[in-house]
């Protein structure tokens, strides 16, 4: 049984318990919102891009499913640390594993796995809580955690990792160490939870009957997440705005990419995003004893409305010269009037052709655009012309030779349009302009990001049974990793349907939008459920005692 300390000291499990957030915050930056991205991008083009977005959605499906079984498993006695453990260790080992593939199908396939092991971890981090510390100090812990990740698991191996890849150049070797450091870090940093956090709230089993009474408490926590009022309006209003919220994380430096920001700029953007996060996610924690949490996670939705248009608006500077170019060069290949007799080379055009935009479009912000346009396109015209080619295969020498002299025309009329200085310097002008805002955007997340993360994971440990966490943080890692899967397929879906990322952006005002309704028309319901839990879970203190 625990004891409550009236003092401002953390204790030692708190203080372990904290320190787990340090070590896998790494992940979050390095794999998940930064460093990863912009090399998976690098790699699989503005195809790969729009695939990311569906990436990340199966992981999360994936993670949200298992969430709840996994729960059920972890509430019985001793079982909580153990799979603590096992989910550290699938998710750190998998991150390892990125740096040694180099096709981005099985880059997506090795992320999906490590956000599988990385998310299933945060189940039990999570559920946690409430073994290690009381209601009334619960926001300030949580707090606590979320900054000492900020603090250090994302600043300093990120600051390494950056060092690293200026100093290389952001060559390969760089972002493969870049991606090793997590997996270190991940697993060193570990050790004090798994060393001294305890599982203080448990339910008592026999080994024999533990998958029969997982599934039935599964069951029954299913129905009183749904029969309780209060708690049901929580996890749905949670359920949308942590989607806004994960969204923004998951896809800003993708988005980033498709705007033709430059990589160093980006990064050194969303370090700012730590720096502010750490101090702010402290604040919020003290001001919810002021204000109180959901008025303080509303203030956080608030900005994330701000943060929404004007990552909507730093779109729609640089979109135009983009599509703009995308027209000029398929107006071109449609002028060559390329036909061929059988469907094996007109498939093979069509797809030579589509990456051809993409790529040469990849290459638009270069200072000599000229010159990037030839190299992609002396690329394209090898590989049509070899008869060993393995990406674009004609099936003859006549077909090749078309297709040659086809890219040949198309080159020319891509050089006169690079010729064009006044596009050109618009475009920069428009670049320049959306780099300024990335960072102003940078700064307006870190604000709110830690902040709502913290209050909503704090605010929830007030509002389930000590006992049981582990179950109900399961049902809560489910709405928030289904969350997950909408909110970049919201952002895919619009960017593919409008060929704009800007437009995917700004979809994601229906989700925060929804969740800061039912949080406002639910207030009453949320304060009388929290109200009854800390009475039974008084009562269920005073039994333990």
């Amino acid at each position: 049984m625990r004891q409550r300390d009236p003092s401002k000291r953390f204790t030692k499990q708190e203080k372990s318990w904290i320190f787990y957030d340090w070590a896998n915050s790494v992940y979050a930056t390095n794999i998940m919102a930064v460093i990863f991205p912009i090399y998976y991008a690098s790699m699989a083009g503005d195809l790969g891009s729009k695939w990311w977005g569906i990436g990340v959605s199966v992981a999360s499906l994936v993670g949200a499913l298992i969430a709840p079984t996994l729960g059920a498993l972890a509430d019985f006695k001793g079982n909580k640390k153990k799979l603590l453990f096992a989910f550290i260790l699938i998710g750190a080992l998998s991150t390892a594993v990125l740096a040694f593939v180099s096709d981005w199908k099985w880059m997506l396939i090795g992320y999906v796995i490590s956000h599988i092991g990385f998310s299933g971890s945060c189940v039990f981090y999570d559920s946690f809580l409430p073994d290690v510390t009381t209601d009334e100090r619960m926001d300030r812990v949580s707090g606590w955690g979320y900054a000492a990740g900020y603090i250090g698991g994302s600043t300093i191996p990120f600051v390494i990792s950056i060092a690293v890849m200026l100093l290389r150049n952001y060559d390969p070797i760089a972002m493969k160490f870049a991606i090793l450091i997590v997996t270190v870090w991940w697993l060193v940093f570990s050790i004090p939870i798994l060393k001294n956090v305890k599982q203080t709230h448990y339910v008592e089993t026999p080994p024999s009957e533990l998958a029969k009474h997982a599934m039935s408490n599964l069951w029954d926590t299913m129905k009183r997440c749904v029969s309780n009022k209060g708690l049901f309006i929580y996890l749905i209003a949670y359920f949308l705005y942590i989607d806004g919220v994960g969204a923004v994380i998951s896809l800003a430096t993708n988005y980033g990419a498709t705007l033709g920001l430059g990589t160093t700029g980006m990064i050194f953007a969303l370090l700012v995003t730590q720096l502010v996060a750490a101090p702010c996610a402290i604040l919020f924690s003290k001001l919810s004893g002021k204000f109180g949490a959901i008025k303080m996670i509303i203030s956080a939705i608030i900005m994330y409305f701000i943060i929404c248009g004007v990552g909507f608006f730093m779109g729609r500077l640089v979109e135009p010269y983009q599509l703009d170019y995308v027209s000029a060069a398929r107006t071109s290949i449609a002028v060559q009037g390329v036909a061929f007799d059988n469907k094996e080379d007109e498939k093979a055009w069509s797809s030579l052709t589509v990456d051809l935009v993409e790529d040469t479009r990849d290459v638009l912000s270069e200072a000599d655009r000229a010159a990037a346009f030839d190299e992609v396109v002396a690329d394209y015209i090898r590989q049509a012309g070899d008869a060993t080619a393995v990406n674009y295969v004609f099936t003859s020498d006549a077909s090749r030779q078309t297709a040659v002299a086809a890219l040949t025309n198309i080159g020319a009329d891509l050089d006169v349009y690079a010729a064009d200085t006044a596009k050109q310097e618009a475009y920069n002008g428009a670049r320049t302009t959306a780099t300024t805002l990335f960072w102003v955007l940078a700064a307006l997340v870190g604000t709110v990001q830690g902040g709502i993360q913290a209050l909503s994971r704090s605010y929830y440990g007030k509002l389930v049974p000590q006992s049981r966490s582990a179950e109900y943080f399961g049902f809560y890692d489910v709405f928030g990793k289904f969350a997950t899967v909408i909110g970049p397929l919201l952002y895919s879906m619009f960017y593919f349907l409008t060929d704009r990322a800007s437009v995917g952006i700004l979809s994601l005002l229906i989700l925060f939008g929804g969740g800061g309704i039912l949080l406002i028309a639910g207030r009453k319901e949320l304060s009388k459920t929290e109200k009854e839990m800390r009475a039974a879970n008084a009562v269920m203190e005073a039994e333990e005692a």
